[in-house]
């Protein structure tokens, strides 16, 4: 009696324990969640990573209309994810980055979007409660929660009768030591190790997978527990996840031996994980479960698209709260000429931006001197005209615009592996851009230095006529230059806009600010006089710009 008295307290005891660590932590999380609301979360972000996060959006990779590689990579927009990206599980963050690649043409589901948005920006406590049950889902570290439902449902299940046999092994060893304890108890402690080793074994071959089923038993739960909250905004997504876990009460049934279902790490969890490793419960249990959702694979990617659908709507509710200010964009289809127009945009990723406005229905020309601002410009457009069409907020004071496929040629580089120049990789970025200005929706381009791959009159022919081309297709370019040339060769089809600088005290001063009309300003050779260059260097240099502007030839020097 007293053995079952003191086993009775420890049990008692460890479960007290489980239950205040359990409070603590949720407490702790409640507190995280609201103190990390609106600001830059700071997780690490491997290549490794990055590559698992983008699994979902390859699975639905649409070349034409979406954000391609050269693109997101010339915008930085890996950064400004990353910015966004306060998501609390792994769907929520696959989903966020699929969604920012995948620009939407629909006014009706951007609003939906937007309806979310700002529900979960106005109403904090039933925001924190969806972001506590999230959170319970949890990140996985390694792999792709979208891809592994795929590897999942192409496993096939594998017999049980050897971990059957095994347990048979322990049972039958138990009773001997009651008939010939010395064998008896060797025999069970044999079988215990052996049924460790050959659970290490097994396990090994479907780690990655039970990880997978562990994480769908986590959101099953959660979702559960999201649908007790009752909240009127989520009726339409409630429904749907209440009809798809109806499905997966049988899956569920007895699931709780595959994994530790609790995440606080108790003692009442490692006591279960020899339970699994002597028994094969899990594993057993695992062949059973993989069989019932090979058949219902589908339901399981709903349950798992809404949950992610939600927590990347909540993340874009934390950008709009940590961002300077924003407005709601107002996005057209219309058969005139494609249009934008925003009213001081600026760029996420600079501390104090300096804002700038255009209204554009004409392909642009943005000349000025390096560091003016120029480049910083047009990827402010671009970035904006991507989150405008994907969590249908402007980083703006009004922006109204086309609905537009967007691409850039900017941040280019020498491709070593294929051996492609510079040139070579810029006139196939190019290349891609004209290629897709005769498609169904009209083209948003962005391009900087066009061909500064190769020598100046080819540079200056090639690029006039390449620009002049597109604005006979359906897109609108903004293409920064320091080919002044350019302005006049084109002044029938572009527009003109510049970013200027003065040099006061021996110091370059910029304003950052946009200005209408081609650059006038004329420093480059002044700068070296800033940095010390000899008098007889900028002498001759300013000399031989004023006889090539008389002439239009250089001189050939003696």
């Amino acid at each position: 009696m007293d053995f079952i008295f003191y086993f009775l307290v420890v049990t008692l005891g460890l479960v007290i324990y489980s239950t205040v660590s359990e409070y603590k932590q949720k407490k702790y999380i409640t507190n995280r969640l609201k103190e990390e609301w609106g600001t830059a979360c700071e997780s690490e972000y491997t290549s490794e990573k990055m590559e698992s996060i983008k699994a979902f959006y390859l699975t639905q990779k649409n070349d034409y209309m979406d954000v391609d590689d050269i693109t997101w990579n010339d915008l930085d927009m890996d950064e400004i994810y990353r910015r966004i990206n306060n998501t609390q599980s792994s769907l929520g963050e696959e989903y966020l980055y699929a969604l920012l690649r995948k620009p939407c043409f629909e006014t009706e589901e951007l609003e939906e979007r937007n309806r979310l948005i700002e529900f979960f920006q106005s109403d904090i406590n039933v925001r924190t409660l969806i972001q506590t049950k999230l959170h319970k889902i949890g990140k996985l570290r390694k792999i792709s929660a979208f891809e592994y439902v795929d590897r999942l449902s192409k496993q096939e299940p594998k017999s049980n009768l050897p971990h059957y046999l095994l347990i048979l092994c322990i049972i039958i060893s138990l009773a001997l030591i009651f008939v010939y304890p010395t064998l008896g108890v060797g025999l069970t402690m044999f079988f215990i190790v052996f049924n460790i080793v050959s659970y290490l074994k097994y396990k090994a071959n479907f780690d990655n997978f039970i990880l997978i089923i562990a994480f769908q038993l986590r959101l099953l739960d959660n979702i559960e527990e999201l649908l007790k909250l009752s909240v009127p905004e989520l009726d339409k997504y409630n429904k749907r996840l209440a009809s798809d876990l109806k499905l997966f009460r049988q899956y569920k049934r007895g699931s709780s031996i595959v994994v530790a279902r609790n995440v606080s790490g108790s003692i009442l969890d490692a006591m279960m994980d020899y339970y699994r490793m002597i028994t094969h419960h899990d594993l057993i249990k695992y062949n059973k479960m993989l069989s019932f959702f090979k058949k219902n694979k589908d339901a399981m990617l709903r349950i798992f698209k809404i949950a992610g659908f939600l927590d990347s709507m909540i993340a874009a509710a934390s950008f709009r709260d940590m961002v300077k200010y924003y407005s709601v964009p107002k996005l057209y289809h219309n058969n005139s000429r494609p249009m934008l127009s925003v009213t001081n945009v600026y760029h996420p990723l600079i501390d104090n931006p300096i804002p700038n406005s255009i209204t554009e229905d004409t392909c642009t020309l943005i000349t000025g001197s390096n560091a003016s601002g120029k480049s910083t410009f047009i990827k402010s457009l671009a970035i904006n005209q991507i989150l405008s069409q994907t969590i249908y907020t402007s980083l703006s004071e009004e922006c109204k615009a086309n609905f537009f496929v967007i691409y850039s040629s900017m941040a280019l580089k020498d491709n070593i592996i294929s051996k492609e120049s510079y040139f070579i990789v810029e006139i196939k970025s190019l290349k891609r851009i004209l290629d897709n200005a005769k498609g169904k929706y009209p083209i948003l381009c962005f391009v900087d230095e066009v061909l500064r791959g190769t020598n100046t009159p080819e540079r200056i022919a090639a690029s006039s006529r390449i620009l002049a081309s597109l604005t006979k297709e359906n897109a609108l370019c903004f293409a920064a230059t320091h080919d002044i040339e350019l302005t006049y060769i084109l002044e029938k089809y572009y527009s003109n806009y510049h970013f200027r600088e003065r040099i006061e005290d021996n110091r370059v001063l910029f304003d950052y600010k946009l200005h209408k009309g081609r650059a006038v300003s004329k420093n480059a050779i002044k700068l070296l006089n800033l940095l010390g260059y000899s008098k007889n260097i900028i002498e001759e240099a300013e000399a031989a710009v004023d006889e090539y502007m008389r002439t239009g030839d250089w001189s050939v020097l003696d």
